[in-house]
């Protein structure tokens, strides 16, 4: 991660900040550098979160099927199934 970064100077980079910052100011930036990350990755998730609800279909309602008629409207359901549509006038 450090590359070629040996113990010596990470030790001196690490004093730099401290002399730079002081040690009252070096866990006030770690903790907004944290607050910082934590806020990037719920922001990463909640995309993630759209493109996966964009992918996905929209949700077919559950229809029931039709309740059986009477047998007095079965026979008139019949004969309007079997009728052609009126043609309809153009104005």
């Amino acid at each position: 991660m450090f590359g070629n970064l040996g113990m010596w100077e990470i030790m001196l980079i690490f004093l730099l900040v401290l002399l730079l910052f002081g040690a009252k100011r070096i866990p006030e930036i770690a903790g907004s550098m944290g607050k910082g990350i934590k806020e990037f990755k719920r922001n990463i998730t909640d995309v993630e979160r759209a493109f996966k609800e964009a992918d996905q279909p929209p949700a077919m309602e559950q229809r029931r099927p039709a309740d059986p008629l009477p047998a007095s409207q079965q026979d008139d359901a019949d004969v309007t199934r079997d009728r052609e549509e009126p043609r309809r006038l153009m104005s």
